[in-house]
């Protein structure tokens, strides 16, 4: 069973930062495509970030959001700078077991998902 727990979501008023985290304790990041995506109500869920071979980033987070992960920690991170009241959303960690870097930021492409975190923007 691969458990993805979210942690770090909030509150902050448009401008600030969060830094979310998934822990991964059955596997180990590197191995495998990370990604985080959110939904907020009444919209479609949509790929934030992932990480494999690269960093991948949707246009409207790029310069403003940094995936990244630690395998010693058995976690990802993802840092949220600079953040907008459109930013507010549940977000959710996945894991894919994936053999191309193609597509990373749809859903469909992961295989295991965690509960999510609640970030709010006001």
């Amino acid at each position: 069973l691969v458990q993805l727990v979210e942690s770090g979501g909030g509150s902050v008023q448009a401008g600030g930062n969060l830094t979310l985290s998934c822990a991964t304790p059955a596997l180990t990041p590197s191995g495998y495509c990370m990604g985080w995506f959110r939904q907020a109500p009444g919209k479609e869920r949509e790929g934030v970030a992932a990480i494999f071979d690269r960093t991948y980033y949707a246009g409207s987070v790029k310069g403003r959001f940094i995936i990244s992960e630690d395998d010693s920690e058995k976690t990802v991170f993802l840092q949220m700078n600079n953040l907008r009241p459109e930013d507010t959303a549940m977000y959710y960690c996945a894991v894919g077991i994936v053999t191309w870097p193609i597509g990373l930021l749809r859903d469909s492409k992961y295989d295991y998902w965690g509960q999510g975190t609640q970030v709010t923007v006001s």
